[in-house]
């Protein structure tokens, strides 16, 4: 049964979250589609277009189950194949340059009793990087880490600098974040019970962090330069997420919903050929703050 209990709880996330984002936003709606797996399961699309602040967000739930196929069974260092998996996913791109896009995942993988785990994080990828808003972030991610153990804010916190770097382009996507993976009883001190309530914590973590941010910066003018900058830096996001992102790549192996998973992409992203911000402009300023090991706490 615990498995359908953390389905439950994430749906009731979903639910807080989408319900969250609407009043922020003050005019998006998230228009729902349900879906079914074939082999197994489902999940709830639930996707906001040309709202006030959010041009594209998608918070989507799915629980799917099936046969697990060989190169995910091979990437896992598994030999069994009856799988399920259940999570929260989300991704919103703002049409305001100035507020930055947010993602947040967290999911539970399960084979059997003895092969399961949590894994997840949140991470931020500013057009333009500020400062108090980066320390901000931060300070959250602590809290909501350090509730249930001191070591997680700075292990998942380098976690995320090395996961969310783009290799090609020898730059972070963003500020990072925390992310983590394959957690259990046997590597955190914590019960099945206790590393739910922490991924619950994550999730609950999401809302007051991103409408902070949009009520900092949704009142700020700007530029058609910022907003130039705002479809460059989208085209950072759309190659990590189609090169390097684990959740596309085990979402397009195990037969998932195409829309679902390709939802994390922006509307608009533009590929300005070796495009070298002015030194000392606020575009060259926000470069510099993309490199791993920043400490904003």
């Amino acid at each position: 049964m615990f498995k359908e209990e953390i389905a439950e709880r994430y749906k009731q996330i979903q639910d807080k979250i989408c319900e969250g984002l609407e009043i922020a936003d003050g005019k998006g709606k998230f228009e729902e589609e349900l879906w079914e797996r074939n082999g197994g399961g489902g999940g709830r699309t639930r996707i906001m277009q040309k709202g006030a602040i959010i041009e594209k967000g998608g918070v989507n739930f799915s629980a799917v189950h099936g046969k697990l196929p060989e190169a995910v069974k091979k990437a896992f260092n598994v030999s069994e194949e009856d799988f399920f998996a259940t999570g929260v996913s989300i991704v919103i791109h703002p049409n305001h340059p100035l507020v930055p896009i947010i993602h947040m995942n967290i999911r539970y993988f399960e084979l059997n009793d003895e092969t399961r785990w949590f894994g997840g994080g949140i991470d931020l990828t500013p057009h333009y990087v500020f400062e108090n808003d980066a320390r901000f972030f931060h300070h959250k991610l602590k809290k909501a880490c350090d509730d249930f153990n001191v070591d997680f804010y700075s292990k998942f916190k380098a976690h995320a600098d090395d996961y969310f770097y783009i290799k090609h382009r020898e730059e972070t996507r963003g500020i990072g974040g925390i992310f983590y993976d394959r957690l259990k009883p046997e590597n955190t001190n914590l019960s099945w019970t206790d590393i739910l309530d922490f991924s619950a914590n994550i999730g609950e973590t999401f809302l007051p962090i991103y409408t902070e941010l949009i009520d900092r910066n949704r009142d700020k003018e700007f530029t058609e330069i910022q907003k130039e900058w705002q479809f460059q830096r989208r085209s950072r996001y759309v190659e990590f997420n189609l090169v390097y992102d684990s959740g596309t790549k085990f979402g397009l192996e195990t037969n998932g919903r195409i829309e679902s998973i390709l939802m994390s992409l922006p509307p608009q992203a533009n590929w300005g050929y070796n495009v070298q911000p002015e030194i000392g402009s606020e575009e060259f300023k926000t470069q510099q703050f993309l490199k791993k090991g920043i400490n904003w706490i």
